[in-house]
């Protein structure tokens, strides 16, 4: 048995929650919020035998996109009192997902 923790964007939180439920995989939800930019994200607790593991990755990479997104840098320097900071737009790649794959030693369910 393997658990797959995947931390994905929240934007793709429900196509990939249908995708999985579709194919039979089952998994919990968790709201989270955190990296670069601290967007919210969804945790996503995958649990799945180990020969099933290649698809649920398929169906992750298949749901869930990277994009471009651009965000103000301040430009470094003195920036006198009341003055308006210049700032840097820089691209960076935000989404996708991030997949921890687990070994699950026993499972119990009380």
């Amino acid at each position: 048995m393997k658990m797959i923790v995947a931390i994905i964007q929240d934007q793709d939180t429900n196509k990939l929650m249908l995708r999985l439920a579709e194919k039979g995989h089952g998994f919990t939800k968790i709201g989270s919020t955190g990296g670069f930019l601290r967007e919210g994200n969804a945790t996503l607790l995958i649990g799945t035998e180990e020969g099933r593991v290649d698809e649920v990755i398929g169906i992750v990479n298949e749901t869930c996109q990277s994009r471009k997104r651009y965000i103000d840098i301040p430009v470094p320097g003195h920036i006198p009192m009341g003055e308006v900071q210049p700032l840097n737009p820089i691209e960076v790649l935000v989404g996708g997902a991030t997949l921890f794959i687990l070994n699950v030693e026993r499972t119990i369910s009380l």
